[in-house]
């Protein structure tokens, strides 16, 4: 499947909630395949459909062991424990803070033929799962960070060399691109 270009920090779809998937067929399959390239292709450890121009609730990852995609995903925290460490983000390549989460969660959900998936984790693992779904919900996280470090976070942002950059764009023979709702 090809790898595509990932939506960097300020492209409008990063701020969209992504609809939930109706349909489990050839394209979402095709979808998942292409977020799973893409994501070992750039070195995350999680990819959202969002980040890929695609407004659905879908989300890959490779982290602590585990690898698997969500479709139309929901997650919950296991207990009161957070753990505070550094976050980055594919979209906002290059840069990292320190973010609070929940330490661990349990996610419910679909895989790409509609069969329900389960999935507990701890750490990076439950970081990665809420990540992910936060930017199915148009999240970034760097909205989750305190003040003072947002403030810090922003400037370095705007000073990045890839800010306000025109976005890569290519023709994808994937159907579902361009497909923001």
């Amino acid at each position: 499947m090809p790898v595509q270009p990932v939506r960097l920090f300020g492209d409008p779809v990063l701020r969209t909630s992504a609809a939930e998937v109706t349909t489990f067929d050839a394209e979402l399959r095709r979808l998942v395949a292409d977020l799973t390239d893409t994501m070992h292709d750039e070195g995350g450890a999680g990819l959202a459909a969002p980040q890929l121009g695609v407004g659905l609730r879908v989300f890959t990852y490779d982290c602590d062991g585990f690898t698997g995609h969500l479709v139309n995903p929901t997650w919950e925290a296991v207990g009161d424990e957070e753990q505070f460490g550094p976050e980055g983000c594919l979209s906002i390549p290059g840069l990292a803070w320190d973010c609070r989460r929940h330490l661990h969660v349990v996610a419910h959900g679909c895989d790409m033929y509609g069969e329900p998936v389960t999935i507990e984790g701890s750490e990076i693992l439950a970081r990665c799962i809420q990540h992910e779904v936060d930017h199915l919900d148009g999240v970034l996280f760097v909205d989750r960070l305190d003040a003072e470090t947002r403030k810090q976070a922003m400037a370095e942002i705007r000073s990045a060399e890839w800010f306000g950059a025109p976005p890569v764009v290519k023709v994808s023979p994937h159907p579902l691109f361009g497909k923001v709702r």
